[in-house]
């Protein structure tokens, strides 16, 4: 989880991370003379711009939206919008709700294909690009497993279950028909869970939006994962690290510009006879992944960091780090169970509790 955070607008705490029977491990985000109920509060800074900021609960994800600008109303007009295209974004990648393309998908496995959007479409492609890209690390049909397991209710699937789920697990069987604009799951019991990037996704397009309204200096944060842009050359938005293990945090980063995301076992489990058991499932086993407690990924835009943060965290800080290392403009840090960290040579500076090997 990253915060964004100014020396004097934005702070932020973290509350203490431990399981909660009956819930989820959750985060306080305090922002001083922030918004609520979708109001914009605006502060004059000493450049002579204004910085415009605004919070929305939405699906479950609290969204901050955060701009500096020369004339507020049109940064809150802004702001609007983006808001608006989360939401409808959500529309299009819920498993949750019943009217969205991606629950048609599901219905209909095994059954016949099934018309999405062109929009819908080239997430999907995107999704499978990022599953070879991993070798199955991410892979949004890890949903085929991962109805069985329930945080909120501390449900634990049996080996049964999971060895009858797992042979349905497999990003190569979802066929995408382009000239059609349709999607197949020929398997009957398979199911898609594109979690691994939505977040990433609605972030985008906020920031897209954003961007069409003129709008060049901001910070997208959906629940963590950002998107941040900055008008100056030396300018920068600094970014808090979370210790996954700690209410301290790691450290700081400065980010001008791209997306950065994590995905890490501290925010959504629960705890039973001594083990930790997560939200973020190793396809492989239809189990919790292991090899890692917290993945950080820096990359161009919000997809590709959210999704890469889940899969670099189910493969562990060896493969994980050397994936990274050949990807252009991609850099990562991981937090192995045993709370060594370590980055590939261009993460940015970070002051941490500790030596951060490279």
């Amino acid at each position: 989880m990253f915060h964004a955070t100014t020396d004097h607008t934005i702070r932020t705490r973290r509350a203490s991370r431990r399981s909660v029977p009956g819930a989820v491990a959750w985060v306080l985000v305090a922002v001083v003379g922030a918004c609520s109920d979708g109001r914009c509060v605006t502060e004059p800074e000493a450049c002579g711009r204004t910085r415009v900021t605004a919070e929305r609960e939405l699906m479950a994800t609290r969204f901050r939206i955060d701009v500096r600008v020369d004339d507020a109303e049109a940064g809150e007009r802004a702001i609007e919008a983006a808001f608006i295209e989360i939401e409808r974004a959500e529309g299009l990648l819920s498993n949750w709700d019943d009217a969205s393309q991606i629950s048609a998908v599901n219905r209909s496995a095994g059954v016949q294909p099934v018309s999405v959007s062109n929009e819908l479409m080239t997430v999907l492609q995107r999704a499978l690009a990022m599953s070879d890209l991993t070798g199955g690390a991410f892979d949004i049909s890890f949903a085929s497993c991962g109805h069985l397991w329930s945080i909120r209710d501390r449900r634990i699937p049996t080996d049964a279950e999971i060895a009858t789920c797992l042979p349905h697990v497999d990003y190569r069987k979802v066929a995408l028909d382009f000239e059609r604009s349709a999607v197949y799951l020929s398997d009957p019991d398979m199911r898609l869970g594109i979690a691994g990037l939505a977040k990433g996704y609605r972030v985008d397009r906020a920031a897209e939006v954003l961007e069409s309204m003129g709008i060049a200096d901001y910070v997208v944060d959906g629940g963590g994962d950002m998107r941040i842009a900055t008008e100056s050359l030396d300018g920068h938005w600094p970014i808090t690290v979370a210790h996954p293990r700690l209410d301290d945090p790691l450290g700081k980063v400065e980010i001008g510009s791209g997306a950065i995301a994590t995905s890490g076992d501290y925010e959504w489990f629960f705890e039973a006879d001594g083990i930790r058991y997560h939200h973020i499932l190793d396809p492989s086993t239809g189990r919790p992944a292991r090899r890692c407690i917290s993945a950080t990924v820096i990359a161009a835009n919000a997809v590709d960091a959210d999704a890469l943060a889940t899969g670099l965290f189910v493969m562990g800080p060896e493969e994980g780090l050397a994936l990274a290392e050949r990807l252009p403009g991609v850099e990562a840090l991981l937090i192995a169970p045993d709370l060594s960290v370590r980055s590939t040579p261009g993460f940015p500076p970070l002051i941490v509790l500790g030596e951060v090997e490279s």
